[in-house]
């Protein structure tokens, strides 16, 4: 196992390379950057690329699966990530619901805006069908607005989302690996092509959240689930004591992280089951 300062020391080094990177360099950095974290796939783990309706999707099929299956938006700030930095945790996310999980590979900023990032998923979520649709960091906003835009009946899970309109009045203290100022360059790289949104509105009617302990968004976080509660929704909530944003790579060598991460799916599951 690793311990926390470990993980902030070696993420944080890698992070800090990818600063001046031209686009593309600093994504293939980045994808190896996570996948150093990232445990093998579990035994029988059939792992599938195709597109759909010209989405490029990363298809985890486990063995044995229950009907139905989930969608994974990967998270990476709009402008990094991809189906391969986020392949352990959507193996992983397949493994423990006992599903097939179909990883959305949507454009990135600043090729791309967030429209078209979130046509990307939406696309995908209607030609899959999901019982659930599961987002992390950016991805969880992405999933947000994909459920918000039609009325969704499935489940939602989001890991540590960007919630409203982050500002420096709204967002936490700075925390390693993410600072307030991160957030905040990340947000406005798109926050002008964003759907505008009631951060008080449920975007779904049964939702389960993961956050950490040491996180700006965290705090917007909770109020958002309190808000959603009170109008009606059916919030789940796991918060990983002593995490850090971006902590949910390497669940499988952090105690905390992999307990509230296997908490979260096994809520998801106990949802899917009912």
């Amino acid at each position: 196992m690793m311990n926390i300062d470990t993980f902030i020391q070696r993420f944080g080094a890698g992070l800090a390379e990818l600063d001046g990177m031209p686009p593309t360099a600093a994504r293939r950095r980045y994808e190896t950057l996570c996948n150093d974290f990232a445990p093998p796939d579990p035994r029988g783990m059939r792992v599938t690329d195709t597109r759909l309706g010209g989405v490029a999707v990363r298809r985890f099929q486990p063995p044995a699966a229950s009907p139905g299956r989930a969608v994974f938006v990967h998270g990476g700030g709009w402008n990094l990530g991809s189906v391969v930095s986020h392949h352990g945790i959507a193996a992983s996310l397949a493994e423990q619901l006992a599903r097939e999980v179909v990883s959305v590979d949507y454009r990135l900023a600043p090729e791309a805006d967030y429209r078209e990032a979130l046509a990307d998923c939406q696309h995908v979520v209607d030609a899959v069908d999901p019982l659930t649709l599961v987002g992390d960091s950016a991805g969880a906003r992405l999933a947000m607005d994909v459920a918000l835009s039609r009325p969704w009946q499935g489940l939602l899970g989001l890991v540590y989302p960007p919630v409203g309109r982050p500002s420096a009045a709204t967002l936490g203290p700075d925390a390693p690996l993410l600072s307030r100022d991160d957030v905040l360059t990340s947000w406005r790289q798109v926050a002008d092509t964003m759907p505008e949104s009631d951060v008080d509105l449920p975007p779904a009617a049964s939702i389960e959240v993961l956050a950490v302990e040491y996180d700006p968004l965290t705090a917007p976080l909770e109020a958002a689930v309190a808000a959603w509660r009170q109008a009606g929704a059916d919030v789940g909530y796991h918060c990983a004591e002593g995490m850090v944003h971006g902590a949910l790579h390497a669940q499988s060598s952090l105690a905390a992280m992999g307990e509230t991460w296997r908490d979260f799916c096994q809520a998801l599951n106990r949802r899917l089951g009912d």
